[in-house]
């Protein structure tokens, strides 16, 4: 095609890069498989050092089983026999249980089961001596009635069968270590082999593809010599091209005038001044008449403030460049919104301008600033709201502290008063009334005990802060339960057992307990039920119970009064834990209130 014989050899090219492919095709091949086939076997020995480790744990294990058992014999007290029997069983559970991974594999442990023959082999030897230690130590846990003389016997039954088994054992930590190495060992060849198919590999790349890429490249490079000599050519006829300059002069000029019809357009000097503005500008600002010291601040606005603005961002961005909004007001003292853009050019060496392009973003601004002002509006409503809620917390945490002083005055206050009088009036020498008025007191400690209790239950509850969310819970139902009567149960369905930030387990604690009493007190309820499940990612916590319902709607917008301050504060305390509230209710039909909380 014309034009086409001054240019690169297309067909060089894409030889080059077919080429250039396939070597580094082959090499990320090579390197993929090298890959696959390493970490297959490294995946084969990942279980290697626990195999081992399992197999030596086994010895220590079978001494255990024999040290334990001994101990039995020399044991007088009944507990501390019971204390040894219980230990021993454990212990030939995970003998047993070891025993068995070993040789046909456990998830759990990570181990395979995928024993060579000889190991089978050498498990099936020791087969005899692990059955009668097994079965011997399990005749002595599950016959706590055995004589001396039986004891005796599974006993020696025992250490007759441990130095077999030990023997067994050490032959076993030996094979293992074996075939260890000769994994390693395969793995090393392996490299080796990989390591030379890969240089075999780059060498091939060096003689089909880099050798014919470097003399394609040199020969692209003669022919660029030969374009290089035919582009000076082209650049004597570049002259040709000047005549056609005053043509795109005069169209410049053209597009010049559109602009000034249809654009806010203006030119301005380095210092400021105008030199022309367009037809849209005129009749914006209603400016006709200019002078060769007209500013351009005077062009946009009659406000002083305004024009100082202008005139600092002329001084600043003069030959930097400027885009941005700029506020303006007319000769009718209206507000106008310029999108301007500044743009510095030197149509001569020694002399600068600025070519002014902006378009009238009133209404856009407009707009936008009532946007902000209603979204202003909008967040001093929330903060309000925020405040009232805020001052609802401190109120009812007010009234908790006084109930709280008041129940230990009233409650353990004046028993300990009591007690104290109680003390003062014992009379050692009236035996008979002392020992009643001891009596007394003991009662009456033991009010005082149930009472602080009670007060440090209500406060926070220990096990939140020992055990977790779940044993807290169940504690809560439970006290709740003994104290009003009602049928409270927890129903831990997944088995949860983490734990989790203490802010969080205290948010769902006390959430939890709001919701409880608010079925006890409101609902008129008989049975409540507590569910706890977990997920991956979610921790659920469901309150049901049989009471009479509500209207959730009418809830949430304070209407009822299972709907006050209470379900307010749950969804504060679910909010902070950026977890999320469900209320589900019907009247006559009951309440479920579900938690839904992040685990991570």
């Amino acid at each position: 095609m014309p034009g086409q014989e001054f240019s690169l050899d297309q067909r060089t090219f894409r030889k080059l890069s077919r080429l250039y492919i396939i070597a580094l095709s082959a090499i990320a091949l090579s390197v993929l498989v090298s890959q696959v086939l390493i970490h297959r076997f490294l995946d084969d020995q990942e279980s290697d050092s626990t195999v081992v480790n399992i197999a030596g744990r086994q010895r220590m294990l079978s001494q255990k089983i024999a040290k334990e058992s001994l101990l039995l014999l020399n044991a007088e007290e009944p507990q501390e026999k019971a204390n040894i029997r219980q230990d021993l069983e454990e212990t030939v559970e995970l003998w047993t249980f070891s025993n068995q991974a070993l040789r046909e594999g456990s998830d759990n442990l990570g181990l395979p089961g995928n024993n060579s023959d000889a190991v089978a082999e050498m498990f099936k030897k020791l087969d005899p001596s692990f059955n009668n230690i097994r079965n011997a130590a399990l005749n002595i846990v599950r016959n706590p009635a055995l004589s001396s003389e039986e004891l005796d016997a599974e006993i020696s039954s025992i250490k007759q069968n441990e130095e077999i088994f030990l023997r067994g054992m050490d032959q076993l930590v030996n094979q293992f270590e074996q075939e260890a190495s000769e994994k390693v060992e395969r793995l090393s060849n392996l490299e080796y082999l990989l390591m030379a198919v890969t240089l075999l590999i780059l060498l091939s790349e060096l003689i089909f593809v880099f050798l014919p890429a470097a003399r394609a490249v040199k020969t692209t490079i003669r022919r660029l010599l030969v374009a290089e000599k035919k582009a000076i050519k082209m650049a004597r006829d570049a002259d040709v091209l000047s005549q056609e300059k005053e043509k795109s002069v005069k169209e410049l000029r053209a597009l010049n005038q559109a602009m000034n019809q249809t654009l806010l357009f203006a030119r301005l000097t380095s210092d400021g001044n105008i030199i022309n503005f367009g037809e849209k500008f005129s009749r914006l600002f209603e400016f006709r008449k200019y002078s060769d010291f007209t500013r351009f601040s005077e062009l946009l606005s009659t406000k002083e403030d305004e024009k100082k603005e202008i005139e600092i961002l002329l001084d600043e961005y003069a030959k930097k460049g400027w885009q941005g909004e700029v506020k303006a007001t007319t000769k009718e003292d209206a507000t106008v919104w310029l999108e301007m853009s500044l743009i510095p050019f030197n149509p001569e060496d020694d002399k600068w301008e600025i070519l002014v392009i902006a378009s009238n973003i009133t209404t856009r601004k407009e707009a936008q600033l009532e946007i902000e002002r209603l979204t202003q509006k909008s967040f001093e409503e929330k903060m309000n709201q925020q405040k009232l809620v805020s001052s609802k917390i401190i109120e009812n945490q007010e009234k908790e502290q006084n109930r709280i002083a008041k129940d230990i005055h009233d409650g353990i206050g004046q028993m300990l008063t009591g007690l104290n009088f109680n003390l003062e009036s014992i009379d050692v020498t009236k035996t008979e009334k002392a020992a009643q008025k001891i009596e007394n007191l003991k009662d009456l400690t033991g009010k005082i005990i149930k009472g602080v209790r009670t007060a440090t239950f209500n406060l926070m509850p220990p096990e939140l802060s020992d055990y977790g969310i779940v044993p807290a819970l169940t504690k809560l139902t439970q006290q709740l339960g003994k104290l009003t009567g009602k049928n409270i149960l927890l129903y831990d369905k997944t088995g949860f057992n983490e734990r989790l930030d203490s802010l969080i387990e205290i948010n769902i604690y006390r959430i939890t307990q709001e919701a409880i009493n608010n079925a006890i007190k409101y609902a008129d309820s008989t049975h409540i039920i507590v569910s706890v499940s977990h997920s991956s990612s979610i921790l659920s916590v469901i309150i049901d119970d049989n009471g009479k319902g509500f209207d959730p709607q009418k809830a949430k917008a304070g209407k009822s009064e299972t709907g006050g301050m209470g379900m307010t504060f749950m969804r504060e305390r679910i909010k902070y834990i950026n977890g999320r509230l469900f209320i589900t209710s019907e009247v006559g039909k009951g309440t479920r209130i579900t938690l839904n909380v992040p685990l991570q």
